[in-house]
């Protein structure tokens, strides 16, 4: 059963997406939640091609951000890797854990700072990234086959947007919550 019709004006939707949103929407205006639904099903999709990429090696999507992220800054403590993922340092020791447990990165002790650990990959860690990399070029090609180049840039910049939102609000309540 196709489940996205084209609207009057060209554009993808679901309708019964729109029908569940009417729940939620005071007004009847649905597009907002049916834009975070979208989002949440394309994240889900994008996800689903990624674990294609990672050959069935069971490995999820924040570990392979991990592992992208030392690949090009390697020795990272887990806080770093916590900041530049938007997830919580428990999140990431637990990633770290899987992964070295894998034998796809080691902690190292910080030759600056005695509390610190540094994470890096290990060879194993960089051949699994190297193997990786040409499914994942052809897994996101499939996905988004049609996109011009202009498509994918806003659609980034629109997701990006998003999340620039996201933090703006959580760091508003946060001020809000200091404030005596």
């Amino acid at each position: 059963m196709k489940y996205v019709h084209k609207s009057e004006d060209g554009l993808l939707y679901d309708p019964a997406v729109r029908e569940s949103m009417q729940v939620l929407a005071a007004d009847g205006d649905t597009l907002a939640l049916e834009a975070a639904a979208g989002l949440r099903s394309a994240t889900q999709a994008v996800d689903r091609m990624r674990g294609h990429g990672a050959g069935g090696r069971g490995i999820s999507a924040g570990a392979m951000d991990v592992l992208v992220r030392l690949a090009t800054d390697d020795g990272l403590t887990i806080g770093e890797l916590a900041r530049a993922g938007g997830v919580s340092s428990r999140n990431v020791t637990g990633l770290v854990d899987t992964l070295e447990r894998d034998g796809l990165v080691h902690r190292v002790p910080d030759r600056q700072d005695r509390r610190a650990v540094r994470v890096h990959l290990t060879p194993a860690g960089r051949a699994w990234l190297d193997a990786f990399r040409e499914p994942t070029r052809r897994a996101m090609a499939a996905i988004f086959d049609g996109f011009t180049r202009e498509d994918l840039a806003r659609f980034r910049h629109l997701c990006l947007r998003v999340v620039e939102n996201q933090r703006r609000i959580e760091e508003h309540l946060r001020l809000t919550e200091e404030t005596p």
